[in-house]
């Protein structure tokens, strides 16, 4: 791996007594992606919201592109874009509206043009003049990744950014993620889709009870045998989807 791009150092988090982290260690390399993989509790969308800026974290340490999160949450958060499954949109304000106002939030120049051309990309200018609550589900999903790339993050938290999104509407959008006008993106992703997962990313890491309790590399490994770790490494007996 080259310098990474995000270090983080025995991250931990609380919820009163409950520990939903437990000393999380991760390094991403620039330009990597890397795909978590958990079950329903396992600290993945508490992990990727603090890396957001969204929470603070109990104790531990996160350097994005060398910002320590802890002290410069503001120049951090210029590098990241986050798509969860709660899709942080304005239901009172219309698809192109709710992209100009995270344009301003950003202070994205030509945020008008951006926005039309984003909105195309996601394949919803024929909805951009429409209040966001009259969105389908997976409307909303694609616009919520219009929303992330507005400021052209060089990193993108994907928190189960497939929901709502069928399989073609994922496999036609999914690559716009990854690169942006040739330079390619660092993604840490989250999926209960094994083989989606392996088949996007570079790497893979499984978060069990708070804590990466396996790494490794996606190339090296085929859909069977991470049916046989996930089972191993979280004791579920309950695997994720397959598709």
């Amino acid at each position: 791996m080259d310098s990474p791009i995000i270090q983080v150092q025995r991250l931990t988090k609380r919820f009163g007594r409950i520990f939903a982290l437990k000393g999380v260690d991760l390094e991403v390399g620039a330009e990597e992606r890397i795909v978590i993989f958990g079950p329903n509790g396992a600290g993945k969308t508490t992990l990727l919201r603090i890396l957001a800026t969204l929470s603070r974290s109990t104790s531990g340490k996160i350097l994005i592109a060398g910002h320590d999160i802890a002290s410069a949450a503001d120049t951090v958060r210029k590098y990241i874009g986050f798509v969860t499954h709660s899709t942080l949109l304005y239901d009172s304000l219309t698809a192109r509206e709710n992209l100009l106002f995270y344009g301003r939030l950003y202070s994205v120049p030509d945020a008008a043009d951006r926005a039309d051309e984003l909105i195309s990309k996601v394949g919803l200018h024929h909805r951009r003049n429409d209040l966001a609550r009259t969105f389908s589900r997976g409307m909303l999903q694609r616009l919520s990744i219009a929303r992330a790339l507005m400021h052209d993050p060089a990193i993108l938290l994907l928190d189960e950014a497939d929901t709502g999104l069928d399989p073609q509407a994922a496999e036609e959008l999914f690559p716009m993620l990854w690169e942006s006008n040739g330079r390619r993106r660092t993604v840490i992703m989250t999926t209960h889709h094994l083989d989606l997962g392996l088949e996007w990313a570079h790497r893979f890491a499984i978060l069990a009870n708070g804590l990466i309790a396996y790494q490794g590399e996606t190339d090296r490994i085929d859909l069977a045998e991470m049916r046989r770790f996930y089972r191993e490494h979280t004791g579920s007996v309950h695997l994720p989807n397959k598709s």
